[in-house]
Formats: structure tokens, C-alpha cells, sequence
């Protein structure tokens, strides 16, 4: 008789239970990671959040890497690190497809599964994307430009370029805009992640008057908001508009004091917590292929794209979002 190895089973009739723990489904020598960019930003500490408490749930260990500021070449190097480690599973944010591109292609082609969360790595072998419609995401904020400026002013951007995430949410304000010719796109500026370059912006484009004056302004990240604010409000002006971005809790004190118009809101937790859950299942299920394309497939066991949702916080819902923020302290 072949001898098994996880037994579970119950003699009712008897009221005895016999359980075994080696039947568990996991183990704490499963690894997960999770790499970024800008790690010590909150946006980025709340997506950690939610990929380590899926890993408490299932009681797997996780582990979560990048540089603390944008640095795609460092981005690279923890993901080849990763790599190295032979994980059960990587989760990864594309600072710049160019450069992360190819370390996604060579994780797959080691056999381990690869995610990409928040910003996508289309042309990669990724196995799919979780997280914000970022094109519908920037239709949503510019429907919002275009009803507080009653479809007539100047709008700046601040973006970091070549992100693919902030590229899509760019195109998506601007499939707006385009349609109000009274609205113009006056600049698109790269902070080049530092929040400080915005503040000083906008000090420069808050002295503009007449037909250059700046009526709005566009963050398409989370850290610049609050510097903009800051800068606005250095002038006294009370006739701009301001759209930030993810409800890091100043951004969330900006629209409660009235110096922040609204924010488009993402949902980081989320992202880490679906993401380590659904590589779990990978792992434990695996497809007949990590490096097949499976998104010309029908009949593919795999997603390819799982949106988290994304909404508009403004005056009217942004109590609810700071009494959530106060709940996962």
C-alpha cells in the first residue's frame, strides 16, 4: 500500500477528528516579492500594506524591495536580485519599460511568475496588469477639469515621463480636453520625482496674468499635490484649480481645507493584496505555459488585466476616505 502523506479525515460516528498539519497548502518557505520605485512614498507603504498582510493570511513570507526614489537602472538590479533568490512569484511596478522590460522577460524564462501592478509593461511577457484603468482614470479627472473651469482657461501638468502609468493618464485627460477648444494644454512638465521641482513651478506660473494666466492645475502623481497646494497658496489666489492625485492624507487635509479641488483615488492596497493572493495561485496551479501569450487565448486561465477601481474624491465624499485612512493606521 502506497503510503500517503497528508491525511485528513473525521470519524463522525465516533466524534473523533484526526488532522495533520502537513496537509497545509502553504509554507512560510514560499517567497513573494514585490518591487517598486519611490518606496518610501505612502502611496507605496500602503501598497506594501496590502501585498504583506495577504502574505500573513496565508502565512507565506513576503518581501518587498526597490530604490526609495525613481531609479529604474536600481529598480532593475532588485528585480535581477529577485530573480536570483528563485521566488514563487514576483510582483513588479514598471518605472520605465525600457529598462525593466527585459528583467520581466528573464524572470519568466527562469520559470517564475511575474505580475506587473500599477504600471504596466505591455510589450513584456508579464503574465498580466492589476491595477487602475489609468486611461479612464485621466478621462474621469478631465471631465473634472472641464466642469470646474466651465470649459474655458490654461492647464499645466506635472507627470514623470516616460512612466507608462502617468503616459496613459496624460492621454486620457487630454482625449478630454482636446474636445473643448477653449481649453488649452499650456506645458506638460517632468518633475523628475522630485515633488520640490513642481512647488517651484508653480510659484514661476502662478505670476503669469491676462490670456497666460493659469487657471489649473494637474498632478499625475501622488507626491506634487500637496506642493502645488502649497505654492497656490502662497499667492492668496482662490480662483485656481487644483487636481491631485491618490489620497496620500495631506492631499485628503487639501480638499477638506478648500486648497485642493479633488484627487483621483487608486487602490495601492488592493494592488499588493490581489496581487500576491492571485501569484499564490499561480504557484500553487500553475498554466501549461508562463511564456505563452495568453492573452490571444480564448480560453486562457489567466486575466489580462484586473482593474482595481479608481473614483474622484472631492468635497462631498472625502470625510469617508479620511475616516478609512484613520481605520488602517
Amino acid at each position: 500500500m502506497k503510503t500517503m502523506k497528508c491525511v485528513g479525515f473525521a470519524l463522525a460516528v465516533l466524534g473523533i477528528a484526526i488532522t495533520t498539519t502537513g496537509c497545509e497548502r502553504h509554507s512560510n518557505k514560499e517567497v513573494y516579492y514585490l518591487v517598486g520605485v519611490n518606496m518610501a512614498l505612502p502611496y507605496w507603504q500602503t501598497g506594501a500594506k496590502g501585498f504583506n498582510q495577504a502574505a500573513a493570511h496565508y502565512k507565506v513570507t513576503a518581501k518587498v524591495v526597490g530604490p526609495e526614489n525613481y531609479d529604474p537602472q536600481a529598480e532593475l538590479a532588485e528585480l535581477q536580485k529577485a530573480v536570483a533568490a528563485k521566488p514563487a512569484g514576483i510582483l513588479v511596478t514598471v518605472a520605465d519599460e525600457s529598462v525593466v522590460g527585459p528583467g520581466i522577460d528573464a524572470a519568466i524564462a527562469a520559470g517564475i511568475p511575474v505580475v506587473t501592478i500599477d504600471s504596466d509593461a505591455k510589450g513584456s511577457k508579464r503574465l498580466f496588469f492589476i491595477g487602475t484603468n489609468n486611461l479612464d482614470a485621466g478621462r474621469l479627472g478631465g471631465h473634472r477639469v472641464v466642469e470646474q473651469l466651465g470649459g474655458a482657461g490654461n492647464v499645466v501638468f506635472f507627470t514623470i515621463a516616460g512612466q507608462p502609468n502617468m503616459e496613459e493618464r496624460l492621454k486620457g485627460f487630454k482625449d478630454v480636453l482636446e474636445t473643448r477648444p477653449n481649453i488649452h494644454i499650456v506645458d506638460v512638465i517632468d518633475i523628475k520625482s522630485d515633488a520640490r521641482a513642481a512647488f517651484d513651478k508653480t510659484q514661476e506660473l502662478m505670476a503669469l496674468t491676462g490670456p497666460k494666466k493659469i487657471n489649473a492645475f494637474v498632478c499625475l502623481e501622488s507626491a506634487s499635490g500637496k506642493m502645488v497646494s502649497d505654492a497656490i497658496k502662497r499667492t492668496n489666489a482662490t480662483d485656481r484649480v487644483l487636481i491631485a492625485w491618490d489620497v496620500n492624507q495631506d492631499t485628503l487635509d487639501g480638499i477638506k481645507g478648500g486648497t485642493i479641488n479633488a484627487t483621483v483615488a487608486q487602490k495601492p492596497f488592493t494592488m499588493g493584496y490581489v496581487g500576491l493572493r492571485m501569484l499564490d495561485q499561480i504557484f500553487h496551479d500553475p498554466p501549461a505555459s508562463l511564456s505563452k501569450d495568453w492573452s490571444q487565448d480564448a480560453f486562457s486561465p489567466l486575466p489580462d488585466f484586473v482593474d482595481t477601481g479608481t473614483s474622484l474624491v472631492d468635497k462631498r465624499n472625502v470625510d469617508a476616505y479620511i475616516e478609512s485612512a484613520q481605520a488602517h493606521q
